[in-house]
């Protein structure tokens, strides 16, 4: 049988590779579910935190659904990301208030992005983010 003791403290990987991350607010759980994210996913993550803080001074971050959030305190929830097995999907939450609105689906307001490996465009998500930061979001931060 084996140690438990022994088993690694790393998140489990869901479906499409998501890491499981306990709901909880801050930079640390955000920063596990990135650290968790397989292969270059990971890379994404950690790209796509470091544009979300850069862009938007005081970002307040969270885990929710097993996926990071970010939002401004008081005003909600404005993009979120999760991985799937080929991308990580972006999603903002008011995104239909965005121009140009993301290209893929729409669920109500809520437009998204789904990022494949060698497929960022910095400046684009910057912009859709910037733009996200000044809309009322979604739910409370």
């Amino acid at each position: 049988m084996p140690n438990p003791s022994s088993r690694s403290s790393r998140p489990v990987l869901l479906s499409g590779g998501n890491p499981q991350i306990a709901k909880a607010d801050g930079d640390g759980p955000v920063q596990d579910y990135i650290r968790a994210m397989p292969e270059w996913k990971h890379d994404i993550g950690r790209r796509l935190d470091e544009l979300i803080v850069s862009t938007v001074p005081g970002v307040h971050k969270a885990v929710r659904w097993n996926s990071p959030v970010y939002g401004i305190k008081g005003q909600g929830w404005f993009v979120s990301f999760h991985v799937f097995a080929k991308y990580v999907k972006v999603t903002f939450f008011k995104g239909t208030s965005l121009q140009p609105a993301p290209p893929g689906g729409v669920s109500k307001e809520a437009r998204w992005i789904d990022i494949r490996q060698d497929d960022f465009n910095e400046s684009q998500l910057a912009s859709w983010v910037r733009q996200a930061a000044r809309i009322p979001g979604w739910g409370k931060s």
